[in-house]
């Protein structure tokens, strides 16, 4: 299957940007992706902080249809990655973060301290998925059934049905 629609990720992960730690999550993400028919443009690994909304404002600039972020959701000082988010979404969807901590909360109950946000910035569709390998896999499974039609509402090719 042909990719049909570009997609960036950026890993919040201050001890894996600096080479102690391995990431596990731009693997997992990067499938799934794939899986559904995105080619991943850009893949980047940055220290927490003000380094994450660079990568999110340097990525929105080439107008990939999906942006993932993982990492720096909880509430350890330096997970920002939700503030540094903020900026750029013209429009938050408030219901994929609900579906993603109640998803999670049946597991790991702790998932629901997740402060992540998902919305648009233009059309492009953004999510902040948590930073560990399980919680990234259960919001890509609570965002498999949505993702297509999430992109082509913001495409404007699929109206409401």
């Amino acid at each position: 299957m042909t990719p049909l629609r570009n997609a960036a990720v950026v890993i919040a992960s201050t001890r894996a940007a600096a080479g102690t730690y391995e990431d596990e999550c731009a693997p997992l993400i990067a499938a799934w992706l794939l899986e559904h028919g995105f080619a991943v443009q850009e893949a980047v690994v940055v220290p927490d902080g003000a380094p994450v909304g660079r990568a999110i404002g340097r990525l929105l600039e080439g107008g990939p249809a999906v942006l993932l972020t993982s990492g720096g959701t909880g509430l350890s000082p330096d997970d920002a990655t939700p503030e540094q988010t903020a900026p750029y979404l013209t429009r938050q969807l408030p219901g994929i973060m609900e579906a993603l901590r109640r998803a999670g909360g049946q597991q790991v109950p702790t998932s629901v301290l997740s402060r992540g946000l998902a919305g648009t910035a233009g059309h492009t569709f953004v999510l902040n998925l948590p930073g560990s390998p399980g919680g990234v896999r259960d919001g890509l499974a609570v965002l498999s059934p949505l993702i297509g039609h999430i992109c082509s509402q913001l495409e404007g090719t699929n109206d409401h049905g």
